[in-house]
């Protein structure tokens, strides 16, 4: 019998309203990238967003393998309904 309390899970930050995978720009997050955050874009998962800014509704999603002169992944700016979350959240939400 253990009377003590079960750990609690670490809380988890809040989502920011622009987040980058990239470690060069000054919108990266490892604190928040280190847990899985998932964006849905006009009501579709998206896997392949690169950045994103909640306020003024945009995406910017990487081309494929495809990169530029400096090694940097060429990206396309999509605008929309942008909605990040956390995926084990919803995983725990669906079951």
């Amino acid at each position: 019998m253990n009377d003590e309390p079960a750990a609690a899970a670490p809380e988890k930050p809040t989502l920011p309203d622009r987040l980058s995978v990239n470690p060069k720009s000054p919108h990266y997050d490892e604190a928040v990238l280190s847990c899985d955050v998932g964006i849905r874009f006009n009501g579709q998962d998206r896997n392949n967003v690169e950045e994103y800014c909640v306020s003024e509704g945009w995406i910017r999603v990487s081309l494929g393998n495809k990169v530029d002169r400096k090694g940097n992944p060429l990206t396309m700016k999509f605008s929309g309904l942008v909605e990040p979350f956390y995926r084990d959240e919803m995983r725990s939400e669906d079951s």
